[in-house]
């Protein structure tokens, strides 16, 4: 078959992926309107008052405009926040707000769409509704700093965390204790009742971490992101103010995150990682090639995934297991990239190259690793592929592949051997998927 096919059944697999998890046609999937109000999953919501459609993350612009053509007039209200640079051009017209805020660095416009957002829910009243749409990159997109901690504080808290490689989940442990509206606060300080759809960017769906979850309830506690801190090693390096604010909450200073909330709010993921790894499954077999799903939830180091991938791929080639050729090996999940040096990439580019160095003279295998939302790390690419030809082709050009994986410069060596995946905004966000196609031996 050779490379140039294999990635032509790539891409078309890639193309599945996006289908399968487009926004639009997935809050349309759970949302219907009645002569009442509208119906989440056949659960009605009598709207016996103002109608509010709040939007925010990488996805927002596609779930706003399928929930007013769901909707259409009954809505009052609509705002929505995504990042900067994304299109926003189907919304014109709509009299739906729109602002643009700073991801992955929460910047001011940030700061300002969490308060408007946040007077917007504090200013129901118990008959409205708000209908909130949260997508990945919410968290960066609301920056919502407790009174004392400043958004610098807030963004080089962050950095740290990201650059030790803290996963998502202790990431936003921390952040929703600094923040005035994730964790649940916002619905908490709401009188009417929030009905929550979510794509989910987080593995194992987790609606608590989506967003940090300002609209549900948070078990995490301010102790769990101390605790976050002393793990990376970081007490003494984030600034005096925020472990000050994290032991004013610690010892009971600072009211902690709700641990529930009122019956009348609810949330349901309407979209995720196992929704986009079985369209990617189904494709592969429509393509030939018989699909084996490892698991929907990877995580862990990015450099080892991509020799765990390629592995699996070798097994599979000479010795037909753990699934026979012609096959399909995939995995969805998020990945983490510890940062040790200052080059380009990010963890689907450092899961490719690590690929590529394992899969060097051994032909017949294309490994494909890439971010659904179409941008991943420091980087324009979504992702990349890796194949028996990779590594060469990037050293013909002057690089070292694994000087380049040392210093977290995959972006550089994949660039010069012609392997990135650079498709710009998709306009949604279920965390990464890798697969591997394997040709019959």
């Amino acid at each position: 078959m050779g490379i140039a096919e294999l990635k032509r059944v790539s891409r078309r697999i890639q193309q599945a992926v996006l289908t399968a998890v487009d926004p639009s046609k997935s809050v349309k999937r759970v949302l219907e309107r009645t002569a009442r109000g509208f119906t989440v999953q056949g659960h009605e919501l009598v709207t016996e008052g103002r109608l509010v459609v709040i939007a925010v993350g990488k996805a927002s612009l596609a779930m706003a405009a399928a929930a007013l053509d769901v909707l259409g007039p009954v809505v009052s209200e609509g705002l929505v926040v995504l990042p900067h640079g994304y299109p926003h051009d189907a919304l014109r017209g709509s009299g739906i707000r729109i602002l643009q805020a700073g991801h992955p660095v929460p910047d001011e416009q940030g700061q300002e769409a969490a308060r408007q957002v946040a007077a917007i829910v504090e200013g129901m009243n118990e008959r409205d509704v708000c209908l909130f749409l949260i997508s990945g990159g919410s968290s960066s997109l609301l920056p919502d700093p407790l009174p004392g901690v400043s958004l610098q504080d807030l963004v080089e808290t962050t950095s740290l965390l990201l650059k030790c490689g803290a996963e998502i989940r202790e990431l936003n442990a921390v952040r929703k204790h600094l923040s005035g509206i994730a964790g649940g606060r916002l619905a908490g300080a709401c009188r009417g009742t929030v009905v929550t759809l979510a794509i989910s960017d987080v593995v194992g769906d987790d609606l608590s971490v989506v967003g940090s979850g300002p609209t549900v309830p948070d078990q995490s506690t301010f102790s769990d992101a101390l605790g976050v801190l002393a793990r990376y090693d970081l007490s003494a390096r984030v600034s005096a103010v925020i472990r000050k604010a994290l032991e004013k909450g610690k010892a009971g200073l600072i009211e902690e995150t709700p641990k529930s909330l009122p019956n009348r709010h609810s949330a349901v993921i309407v979209a995720s990682s196992a929704l986009a790894v079985d369209a990617a499954a189904a494709e592969a077999r429509a393509c030939g090639f018989a699909p084996l799903v490892l698991t929907s939830a990877m995580t862990g180091e990015a450099r080892e995934a991509g020799t765990f991938m390629a592995a699996a791929a070798l097994e599979s080639r000479h010795h037909g297991r753990p699934v026979p050729t012609p096959a399909c090996i995939l995995a969805a999940g998020e990945t983490t990239v510890t940062v040790r040096g200052g080059g380009m990439g990010g963890r689907n580019q450092e899961i490719a190259l690590s690929a590529a160095l394992r899969l060097r003279n051994e032909p017949g295998i294309l490994l494909t690793s890439f971010a659904t939302d179409g941008k991943e790390g420091n980087s324009e690419a979504a992702g990349a592929y890796a194949s028996n030809a990779t590594a060469a082709a990037g050293e013909r050009a002057g690089f070292d592949a694994r000087s380049c994986l040392a210093r977290n410069d995959s972006h550089a060596f994949l660039a010069a051997a012609g392997e990135l995946i650079v498709t710009g905004p998709t306009g949604t966000n279920v965390n990464d998927i890798s697969f591997a196609l394997i040709e019959k031996r």
